[in-house]
């Protein structure tokens, strides 16, 4: 084999890997080629989740919102469940006040 018996091999060698390249690369291409209807069911399907990041966002501030507004009204009745715990002992001892003044008066006559 003589000098341009061997570029010329070598130049096809060249070209035949070069065509096999663009060949792959037009295959892979061809079959990951994303299609309009593909974009728009992308473009739908990204709407969809904003929208549905968007009710969530709205249903944790009304749940955050309601939570407060439980605390405070708990915060509230245990407020009042004291104070008529303390009216309440406050009256049971006025009572025994009372029975025991009424057992003396009636132990004086």
């Amino acid at each position: 084999m003589n000098r341009t018996e061997f570029i010329i091999a070598t130049a096809i060698i060249l070209f035949v890997a070069f065509c096999m390249g663009w060949f792959a690369y037009w295959l892979i291409h061809r079959f990951t080629r994303v299609s309009k209807s593909d974009i728009g069911e992308l473009e739908r399907m990204a709407q969809e989740l904003h929208d549905a990041e968007e009710t969530r966002d709205q249903a944790i501030t009304y749940l955050q919102q309601r939570e407060a507004e439980l605390t405070n009204q708990l915060s509230q009745t245990e407020a009042e469940l004291s104070a008529a715990m303390d009216g309440l002992r406050e009256a049971r001892h006025e009572a025994e006040d009372l029975r025991a003044y009424i057992e003396r008066v009636h132990a004086a006559q």
